[in-house]
């Protein structure tokens, strides 16, 4: 259910959408929304107090949203899983514009953004994993989590370099990560079928112990985030 809130916002950003190439998130795109959307600079303020930069938060969540509705319409049955979180990496990119998420990332590269440009990272690993079925809730949560969003990061940068035909290096270079990530699952496994192995490797609990975690992930920096006892 959208509110007065959602709709102003939702009509600033689809009118800064058209400055945000050119002047990228700034004062001078959120004005240009506010007055090309027919919106009291006030009435603006009110719904993204930060400016661009709500808009800008907005647009990756308007990104995520789509791709979950890609998801969940998707037949994935006869799809392997590590081409599943392949499928759910590419449609989240292309769900967005190009030029417009290279100016999010010049923005959250920010300092003073590290922490949004993280809480948003992580949510959209989440909601991939969420979206393909995900029902771990012990230290796997979190290291799903924190391997996709190395993926996923690595792959967007890669992406806005990539101007081969219809992205074909991206993918090429998603595929590559994801495997050398099933690689390390395959060795994961091992340690926790050898006796021998898993003494050796028994100190780094945080890959191999047994830990609850959170259903949905806290609102501070994953860096921070300790394991509930």
């Amino acid at each position: 259910m959208t509110t007065g809130y959602d709709d102003t916002r939702a009509a600033l950003l689809e009118a800064a959408l058209g400055h945000v190439p050119f002047d990228g998130w700034s004062e001078t795109t959120f004005a240009a929304a506010a007055r090309d959307a027919g919106i009291e600079m006030d009435a603006a303020r009110r719904v993204c107090p930060r400016g661009a930069l709500d808009l800008a938060v907005a647009y990756h969540r308007a990104g995520d949203a789509r791709m979950e509705k890609r998801l969940a319409e998707a037949d994935l049955g006869e799809m392997r899983f590590r081409d599943r979180i392949a499928a759910a990496v590419r449609w989240r990119l292309e769900e967005v514009d190009k030029e417009v998420v290279r100016r999010s990332v010049t923005l959250m590269s920010l300092p003073q953004h590290t922490p949004e440009c993280t809480k948003l990272l992580w949510e959209t690993c989440d909601k991939i994993w969420t979206a393909l079925g995900d029902t771990s809730d012990d230290i796997n949560w979190y290291t799903k989590r924190g391997t996709l969003s190395g993926v996923y990061s690595s792959t967007v940068l890669y992406w806005l370099g990539d101007t081969t035909p219809d992205q074909r290096d991206t993918w090429e270079f998603l595929d590559r990560r994801i495997d050398n990530v099933m690689q390390f699952e395959k060795f994961k496994a091992k340690v926790r079928d050898n006796p021998l192995l898993r003494t050796v490797f028994a100190g780094p609990n945080w890959i191999f112990g047994k830990v609850r975690a959170p259903r949905k992930a806290p609102s501070d920096l994953p860096g921070r985030w300790a394991p509930r006892s």
